[in-house]
Parts: structure tokens; sequence; C-alpha cells
């Protein structure tokens, strides 16, 4: 078996939404934002991504990170499918109750989707690539 149910919907994902006292509860999860690099290593950085949604949700929110989502159907090798995607995404943060930014090092998108968060009055937490927030910043 390759760690999925019987829906064929990965197990981590699967008890994840089957937790019961969470589906009673129905209470409010702010929508954050995931700001970590994706160019590069990317199968190291969409690891990461993953992880950081993770912690997020255990957290009690609800992560978008479209630098997941965007690459599964555009091209982020060529320049304006990437330009496009990022649009995309720069909308959906303006969605979003906080922005969070993990790791030291910040890319030339993640510096575009800062700079956003800021000028629309979102809320920047900053935290290690070991989901360590980071105070000050």
């Amino acid at each position: 078996m390759d760690g999925r149910n019987s829906g064929g919907c990965p197990e981590h994902i699967a008890a994840l939404s089957s937790d019961g006292a969470a589906r009673k509860e129905k209470r409010y999860r702010p929508l954050v934002y995931i700001c970590s690099p994706f160019a590069g290593d990317t199968e190291h950085n969409i690891i990461r991504a993953l992880g950081y949604c993770r912690f997020a949700v255990s957290k009690g929110y609800i992560p978008l990170a479209p630098h997941l989502h965007y690459p599964q159907f555009m091209d982020d090798g060529n320049r304006e499918e990437r330009d496009l995607g990022l649009n995309f995404a720069l909308v959906l943060l303006s969605k979003c109750d906080e922005l969070w930014v993990f790791g030291h090092r910040v890319s030339d998108g993640m510096a575009r989707e800062i700079s956003k968060a800021k000028k629309q009055g979102i809320p920047i937490r900053h935290f290690t690539e070991k989901c360590e927030e980071v105070q000050g910043t």
C-alpha cells in the first residue's frame, strides 16, 4: 500500500479531514499565506513548503501556498508564465489574514509577496526553516 486510504487520499490528509472533534468544533480558521523559496532546488523546496503548510494546519490556520499549486500546470521556467503565476498569487495574498515567511533566504518572488503584504497592512510573521518563530524582524 502506498499510504493512501480506500478513497485514494493520502492517509495523513484523510486523518485531517476525518477528525471528528475539528468537524464538530467548526471554528474559524484564519487563512495564512505561506511564503518560502521555490526556485533552485525545487524538490527540496516543495518538501519544505508542504511541511510549512502542515505546520500552519497544526496551529489552526488554513494554509495557502500558491508556489505549490501553480507549477502543477504552469511552467516556472517560462518567464511569462512565472510572472502570471506570481500575479495570481498576489491576488490570493490580498485575501489572507497573515503572511508567514519561512527561512532566512528571501527570493525575488518572496520579496514581492512581502512588499505586497506590507502595502496592504497584512500582518507578517517570520519563521526559521524549522518552524520556530523569529521575533523582531
